[in-house]
């Protein structure tokens, strides 16, 4: 969606900046499926997930002059979506283990199995883990942030991101074994 240092884009977001309601409908139809699919992977409801994006949307809308183009728009709107999900989750009082409360060491590695999964069996494995876990793993894989990113906005140490991210990862092979295992 850039073409050199210029968003593709830029026209419409002028006229948004500008109050135009055409261009302003434009980009959220240009935004809102990709938007609604990051939220869901952050919040794990449909309901929920259509309510941040209305509600970022708005913010998108009324904070626009402040967008000065210094990444793509798609992911000015994206980080905002994020931010707006990642409160849902706040609200519901993630149930985040701190590291030296859980004990044990954290295995640095992935091992990956010879099993050839299918998108939708790791997309649905994904939705099965307990909150904490898949904000964790969503925040890092999915959406590129680090640790320290991921720790900043879920106010949690950069260890217990680590730490959650690694148990993430080996209650996600569980869950996709047991399935492998049952459909065999």
């Amino acid at each position: 969606m850039e073409i050199g240092n210029k968003d593709i884009h830029y026209h419409l977001v002028d006229a948004a900046k500008r109050n135009d309601q055409t261009a302003q409908f434009e980009l959220y139809n240009l935004y809102v499926k990709a938007m609604l699919n990051v939220s869901f992977r952050i919040v794990n409801d449909r309901d929920e997930a259509e309510d941040v994006i209305q509600e970022a949307f708005v913010n998108v809308f009324k904070n626009i002059n402040k967008y000065r183009g210094e990444s793509t728009f798609g992911a000015w709107v994206k980080r905002i979506v994020v931010n707006a999900s990642i409160n849902v989750l706040k609200k519901r009082k993630l149930d985040l283990v701190e590291m030296d409360q859980a004990g044990g060491e954290i295995d640095e590695t992935f091992e990956e199995d010879e099993e050839s999964l299918s998108l939708p069996a790791i997309k649905s494995a994904i939705m099965q883990l307990p909150e904490g876990f898949r904000a964790v793993l969503t925040l890092y894989l999915l959406e590129g942030y680090d640790h320290k990113e991921i720790g900043t906005v879920l106010g949690i140490t950069e260890s217990t991101s680590k730490s959650q991210f690694n148990r993430a990862k080996k209650k996600l092979r569980e869950i996709l074994k047991e399935r492998y295992q049952y459909e065999r």
